[in-house]
């Protein structure tokens, strides 16, 4: 009986395999682009039980459901490796990640149909099995703006026939959305971002701006900011590889062509990605990032295929040097502490150039049938390859010293989350305590005078800086610069920083007054003041030679008052103190 019951359940066993793989064999996991000859993309439903349809044939691959999005449903990431490992910390030890990030804007739809075919063919041994890289993919980031479907919001792109709509369940661009995080999506997108640890990011955009012969441009991260040795492999390794690759394979590619209502044949500047764009914020870790941008004129078939072959060739390059790759990113985390230094703002280097042949097409400013004024024109009728100038080199304008640490105070709790949310090392002071620290005041900004993605931005922000004894308070928030976050730390809390939290408007109560004075009850105190302190007298009337400031009798009022203990600390005081080393 024993014997016949193990008889029995080897069959079994051997029928559930035998099932499995002939479910491989015979499952068809044909896509929508394919099945529409290259004019279609699939649904977000459709994404999704494409790979939970993967997974279930092919044990290579993980999917898994990590946060929530604005739209209500889960973000995805599909993890593919060939060893069916799927723990991130162990997969770090030995191989390399490339993290790729599709539908950040869904009407640009390339990637996701470039992976879900890449996926495919790995798997199914159409093409190279990698064996030193693993692959982990968000299949759409931009849900809400994947279940938006629409047929017209792309003007300029040509195919496919549906899509997205770049906006997310609540109309935010999230490619601007990774320092500020309105978004569930950018709150997710750190969880995955921290879990996985890519060494190379990748995120799949379509281009608007000019015409030219192209499909394929790259936007990797400015190579200067990244800075140092990894920078330098960025820019004088890794990029011309996939140039070479893809120039093999008959894929010209171009850097991304960053012109907006003129020609390009005078050449262009690089793209500068702050950290509120993808690349710039994976740079902030590190990470070696770029952007694909396929050209939006392109039939959408021809785009998606480019767009294919192009990770492919990341792959390689990832097989080939993944050793060097991680070397360097550990290097780089290793020196960090060694800086005494950091950059925050930066202007083109107009002393450096690099020149190429670029492929375009004629364009002429005609008179408009519309308006009667001048209009581009371009004509694909006359191709040109013509030298450019790129101005891809980038230098400090602002830089600035590095604290031993940063103190928050506890009360700005929503910037202390977001330093949670991306792991950075936090401490709390254990006791009220007295400490020395240097501390800025709001000297000048600017701010934007139409809302953009939800804020009305600051910019070009200076500061005066002072040594004071500040009295903290037990459960205080201490930031210490050394640690693997320290570029976001930087980023974020530096006010002059493009992408600070300040720019972001998270400091905005301290920029209004919540005290004041009316004037005919100060007139009287402000007299004895100037009566009884003969250095504040003597400042007053040097002031007053200022005829604007004579003419102003609030405004004098309001300097006397600023000059005493009357005056809140609060105003224009930042809250985030600096322990210099």
């Amino acid at each position: 009986m024993y014997r016949t019951l193990l008889f029995l359940g080897f069959l079994i066993t051997l029928s559930c395999n035998t099932s499995q793989k002939e479910d491989g064999k015979n499952h068809d996991f044909t896509t929508t682009f394919e099945k529409s000859k290259g004019t279609e993309t699939p649904t977000y439903t459709e994404v999704i039980n494409y790979y939970q349809n993967l997974t279930r044939v092919f044990p290579e691959i993980k999917m898994q459901e990590i946060g929530i999005t604005d739209s209500g449903h889960p973000l995805h990431i599909i993890t593919l490796n060939p060893d069916q490992e799927f723990d991130f910390e162990k997969i770090r030890v030995e191989k390399q990640i490339i993290l790729i990030n599709n539908g950040i804007h869904p009407g640009e739809s390339d990637g996701i149909d470039a992976t879900m075919l890449l996926f495919r063919d790995i798997v199914q041994r159409k093409i190279k099995v990698p064996e030193n890289t693993i692959l982990t993919t968000i299949p759409i980031y931009n849900i809400g703006g994947a279940l938006n479907r629409n047929s017209g919001t792309r003007t300029n792109q040509n195919g496919p026939k549906e899509y997205g709509f770049r906006g997310n369940a609540r109309n935010y661009d999230l490619n601007r959305d990774f320092i500020k995080n309105d978004s569930k999506n950018a709150r997710t997108f750190a969880k995955i971002f921290h879990l996985v640890q890519p060494d190379v990011f990748i995120d799949n955009h379509v281009s608007n701006g000019a015409d030219y012969q192209y499909t394929l441009t790259h936007l990797f991260t400015q190579h200067n900011k990244l800075g140092g040795k990894l920078g330098n492999y960025l820019n004088t390794k890794m990029r011309p590889q996939l140039e070479t690759s893809l120039a093999s394979k008959k894929w010209d590619i171009t850097p991304y062509v960053n012109v907006w209502g003129t020609t390009p044949d005078k050449g262009w500047t690089q793209f500068m990605d702050s950290p509120r764009y993808s690349t710039g914020y994976t740079t902030l870790w590190n990470t070696l990032g770029m952007m694909v941008e396929t050209h939006m004129l392109k039939p959408y078939k021809q785009r998606v295929e480019g767009t294919y072959e192009l990770m492919k060739s990341m792959i390689e390059i990832t097989e080939k040097d993944g050793q060097t790759i991680r070397a360097l990113r550990d290097k780089t985390f290793a020196e960090q502490s060694k800086r005494k230094t950091y950059p925050v703002n930066w202007k083109v280097d107009t002393t450096q150039v690099s020149k190429f042949n670029f492929k375009g097409y004629e364009g002429a400013f005609i008179d408009s049938e519309i308006t009667g004024a001048k209009r581009l024109k371009y004509s694909q009728n006359s191709p040109y390859t013509k030298e450019v100038k790129y101005q891809d080199y980038y230098t400090p304008t602002t830089e600035i010293s590095i604290p031993k640490a940063y103190i928050i105070p506890q009360g700005w709790w929503n910037v202390i989350d977001l330093l949670k949310q991306n792991q950075i090392q936090l401490t709390t002071l254990k006791k009220d305590s007295v400490l020395s620290v240097e501390t800025y005041h709001l000297k000048d900004y600017k701010t934007r005078k139409k809302p953009y993605e939800g804020h009305y931005l600051h910019y070009e922000t200076s500061l005066n800086k002072s040594n004071e004894k500040i009295r903290f308070k037990k459960g205080d928030i201490i930031v210490n610069t050394s640690q693997k976050g320290f570029r976001y730390i930087m980023e974020t809390l530096e006010p002059e920083a493009p992408d600070s939290f300040f720019n972001w408007n998270f400091f905005d109560t301290i920029l209004q007054q919540k005290e004041g004075f009316s004037p005919y009850v100060w007139e009287d105190k402000a007299f004895d003041i100037l009566k009884n302190n003969k250095k504040i007298r003597l400042q007053f009337e040097k002031k007053k030679k200022d005829s604007a400031f004579a003419n102003n009798w609030y405004a004098q009022l309001n300097w006397i008052h600023q000059q005493t203990n009357h005056y809140e600390k609060a105003h224009l005081r930042y809250p985030v103190s600096r322990i210099l080393r």
